[in-house]
């Protein structure tokens, strides 16, 4: 009782006129008149700030109880939160320069380990060190981080921040400061820190170190599975507003296999463009690049070889004049809801416009990692990945061979993709690495070890026509030997 005291007694006064702050103070069901004293703390003390005491009919866990503030701090509309711990580990007196990153960034947090053994010295246990440091650490790899602590306890976010993201479905224990953390990154936001004194005193820690290591661990592994798509939590299906389509050109990928084999000043058209990325590539050979999408992209490449027609495979194929050398077909064909029609009707569209070349991919469900997933009973759909929640169709290297062959096109070529290591680890060395294992991989099995599947087709033979080639041809033969014709 004696250190929530301390802590109101160690409170700003100064803090006005830069800000217009309310205390508030919230008891977790607490047994030891947590509010009681702090209600009487702050009647005797000599702070003018309105303030509020809450007491919990129910205990939320360390998690619920910060849910339960920042639910207060949006519906009074506050600007900033800053978060207090009561036992007086953490300075007070930081409140306003906390306050001033989180509205700047839109987080921030005082980091015990911004200055050279300032956690050592104020009295931190030598295994929380080393611990911390060592989650850190690790946090900081899976993350792309590079924060110098994840888990400090003097945290502060603009109440913009939280509206954004669902911190309602984060955990009510110890790890969810990591979980918060978490959705402020993959939201784009700016975390803050700054170094802060520390003070271990007589203060008793409820926290199992096991326990708490297992799962923050456990959520940095699961947000880095999901950006593969190979889990998914609703809680971190978070993207930045403006978060564009990615380019996945420049590394093993369906667009940069076809980059290569479409030729140059080619006439194309490409159904599913998205962004135009690599039409904007095609175009600088001299292609003239047709876009299909449903909707124009907000990232568009401008080029005066490039024209966009608005359209959903699902209702047809939008009206297209003139021949076509190339059509382009990335990763679309799992996004109809029949692709069986759709490729029927790709058969006239090949016939009418004397389409030569086909190049098509999708993501390939028996890729391994997602066998293995099965196997532990997990078909997690998430945002992106084979298991993108918009895909309505599913394929393995056979039965995406299937779909084309029994519609009578012609497998020209037909190749395993490996993960797109580049996006979910960055161009380095690394991902180098692992392109360069699963390559080799997919040449044991393609089936099983690759991540996407990319085609090379013929279009059918049009019988018509191949009845007047063979008339002709039969024609020549026939006036060379002086037969009779039939």
């Amino acid at each position: 009782m004696l250190h929530i005291e301390s802590v109101i007694g160690r409170i700003p006064r100064d803090l006005q006129p830069e800000f217009d702050p309310t205390i508030v103070i919230i008891d977790d069901a607490s047994s030891d008149a947590t509010a009681t004293v702090a209600s009487r703390a702050l009647e005797a003390s000599d702070l003018t700030y309105p303030w509020e005491v809450l007491a919990n009919p129910l205990n939320l866990g360390y998690g619920g109880n910060q849910k339960l503030g920042y639910r207060y701090a949006i519906a009074h509309g506050m600007d900033v939160v800053v978060m207090i711990h009561g036992d007086g580990q953490y300075p007070p007196e930081a409140t306003a320069a906390i306050a001033r990153a989180a509205l700047g960034a839109g987080a921030a947090f005082g980091s015990r380990f911004g200055k050279s053994n300032g956690a050592r010295a104020g009295g931190m246990p030598r295994y929380k060190y080393v611990g911390n440091q060592l989650l850190t650490r690790l946090q900081n790899r899976l993350l792309s981080t590079d924060l110098t602590e994840f888990h400090s306890g003097f945290r502060a976010y603009s109440v913009n921040t939280l509206r954004q993201i669902p911190f309602d479905l984060c955990a009510n224990d110890f790890h969810f400061d990591t979980e918060i953390f978490i959705q402020c990154i993959r939201l784009g936001i700016d975390i803050a820190e700054f170094s802060i004194p520390t003070r271990y005193g007589d203060e008793v820690c409820h926290v199992n170190g096991i326990r708490y290591a297992r799962a923050v661990v456990g959520q940095s592994v699961k947000s880095k599975l999901q950006e593969f798509g190979l889990s998914y939590e609703r809680k971190y299906d978070i993207h930045p507003p403006d978060d564009p389509y990615e380019s996945k050109i420049g590394f093993d990928s369906p667009s940069e296999s076809a980059l290569d084999a479409v030729p140059d000043g080619s006439r194309v058209v490409d159904f599913g463009s998205s962004a135009g990325y690599l039409a904007s590539q095609l175009a600088g050979r001299g292609c003239t690049v047709m876009c299909v999408d449903r909707e124009f992209p907000r990232s568009w490449v401008e080029h005066p070889s490039i024209e966009f027609v608005k359209g959903d495979l699902d209702d047809g194929i939008p009206d297209i004049i003139g021949d076509v050398d190339v059509v382009l077909m990335l990763d679309v064909i799992e996004h109809l809801r029949a692709p069986e029609r759709f490729v029927a009707q790709l058969v006239d569209f090949c016939k009418e416009h004397r389409v030569r070349q086909l190049h098509v991919s999708t993501g390939n469900v028996a890729f391994l990692p997602q066998r293995l997933m099965l196997m532990l009973g997990q078909f997690n759909y998430g945002p992106r990945g084979i298991l993108d929640m918009t895909h309505t169709r599913l394929f393995t290297a056979a039965s995406f061979r299937r779909l084309w062959e029994q519609s009578g096109f012609v497998i020209e070529g037909f190749e395993g993709i490996p993960a797109p290591f580049p996006l979910a680890l960055g161009a380095g060395k690394a991902a180098d690495a692992m392109l360069t294992a699963n390559r080799g991989l997919i040449k044991l099995r393609r089936s099983m070890f690759s991540y996407q599947i990319f085609a090379t087709l013929r279009p059918p033979v049009d019988l018509d026509d191949l009845i007047d080639a063979s008339r002709l041809q039969g024609n020549a033969l026939t006036a060379t030997s002086n037969a009779p014709n039939l």
